[in-house]
């Protein structure tokens, strides 16, 4: 793992979410197919990526008592406990509608409405990720969402992963259907015969799950396009290098494009930990991934002091951020843009990813300096309430009629002047 001196910075922002010319293409053909023939297209588009021909997309109640038998207890536990951590954390976020009463008599507020529905896109291939499910599906149903739909690509024996299915029926998901890829966020965002439209999408995917998101955006909303994985690591003398270099490589093993970065003072740390991540990468089941991650958009930083470390990650604006240092809390502060932050020796960031409580659907890519993790707010929309008493209107109804009339539009003021004069 290569050490810099911080004046080498440089940016963890990187292409993926762009795609290929060929790549966009490639989804706006599929979209299109889906828009116009919907389940003859759906079942085409499964049968050539997923290798499966399926009859029905709709996972069925006995195939979710299936993967029940096929996982053991402990695991249904460990799912169930995890649950119960979200949704604690994430009842905590809801706010009230709200109004207020002027002096004038007019009543301003706000009230907040769930939306209708929502669709979760669950990334399927060589793995399965249950965490997802229910990191997608629990703020929205928090949220008060009544309609949750969650799509995941097949196995070439046309079914979804049993962890998947159990996580699904625990978070309380009653619509699924056994369809990936840009085909399902076309069937998300425009419907077919099998599937009602939804008025979200979220959820992660590959490269035409994330392009096919952005396609179909303003049609419907999406949560985020969420690039590869990163981390950030703030460490001093009192850290572990063993433990920090754990914590860069469950990162790296996500994806050969995810980063990993540590901020340090100390020399003595970095030499450490850089050898720790070797002797570490050669024991990984998914070494061949990490190794490339870790070759390319793996970095230690070398800062002059624990405060240039600081300004170091809030240009960074990572994904993930741990904070290893003798007095970490007094560092929170001092922290404008992560995604989420990690405080302490017993913070790793796998126990933010599966159990704490927090979102693990965080903004990557930089766009921490702007965005949050997923949460209630996400699944809910405000509309304004304004109720002008006659009084506010006779007060400040010439200067409203005035204020339209200086951006040329007439009949803005006529509209307010009328009730002047009828009053």
């Amino acid at each position: 793992m290569k050490i810099v001196k911080v004046n080498e910075l440089v940016s963890i922002k990187r292409s993926i979410e762009s795609g290929t010319a060929e790549q966009l293409a490639v989804v706006k053909n599929i979209i299109s197919d889906i828009r116009f023939s919907g389940d003859k297209s759906l079942r085409d588009y499964t049968e050539k990526f997923d290798r499966v021909r399926l009859d029905s997309f709709v996972v069925t109640e006995s195939e979710i008592n299936e993967a029940y038998r096929k996982v053991d207890s402990e695991f249904v536990s460990i799912v169930r406990e995890a649950a119960d951590n979200i949704r604690s954390f994430h009842e905590k976020q809801l706010r009230p509608s709200w109004m207020t009463t002027e002096e004038n008599g007019s009543i301003l507020g706000q009230k907040i409405t769930p939306l209708d529905s929502v669709g979760v896109y669950v990334p399927g291939g060589t793995a399965a990720y249950p965490s997802s499910v229910l990191m997608n599906v629990i703020p929205a149903k928090v949220a008060g969402v009544k309609r949750i739909v969650m799509v995941s690509p097949p196995n070439s024996d046309g079914k979804l992963p049993a962890a998947v299915l159990v996580a699904a029926k625990e978070a309380g998901v009653e619509e699924i259907y056994k369809v990936g890829g840009a085909q399902a966020i076309g069937a998300l965002a425009y419907g077919t015969e099998s599937i009602v439209s939804v008025d979200k999408i979220t959820g992660p995917g590959n490269i035409y799950v994330a392009l096919a998101k952005r396609e179909v955006f303003g049609d419907v909303d999406i949560d985020m396009i969420a690039g590869p994985s990163e981390i950030a690591i703030i460490a001093d003398d009192t850290a572990r290098a063993d433990e920090v270099a754990a914590d860069l490589l469950s990162q790296a093993e996500h994806d050969p494009r995810a980063c990993s970065v540590l901020v340090t003072p100390s020399i003595v740390l970095a030499e450490a930990v850089a050898v720790e991540v070797e002797k570490q990468l050669a024991l990984l089941p998914r070494k061949d991934i990490a190794s490339k991650s870790i070759a390319d958009f793996g970095v230690i930083y070398v800062t002059s002091s624990i405060e240039e470390a600081v300004e170091t990650v809030n240009q960074l604006a990572p994904e993930h951020l741990e904070i290893l240092t003798e007095n970490g809390m007094e560092l929170l502060g001092k922290i404008r843009h992560a995604g989420a932050i990690f405080i302490g020796r017993y913070s790793s960031e796998p126990v933010g990813d599966y159990f704490a409580g927090p979102n693990h659907v965080l903004p990557t890519n930089g766009t921490a300096r702007f965005s949050s993790p997923l949460n209630v707010d996400d699944f809910q929309k405000k509309s304004s309430v304004i109720i002008y008493s006659e009084k506010a209107l006779k007060d400040n109804g010439e200067k409203i009629a005035k204020f339209a009339r200086m951006e040329g539009l007439e009949a803005h003021a006529r509209a307010v002047e009328l009730r002047l004069k009828n009053q």
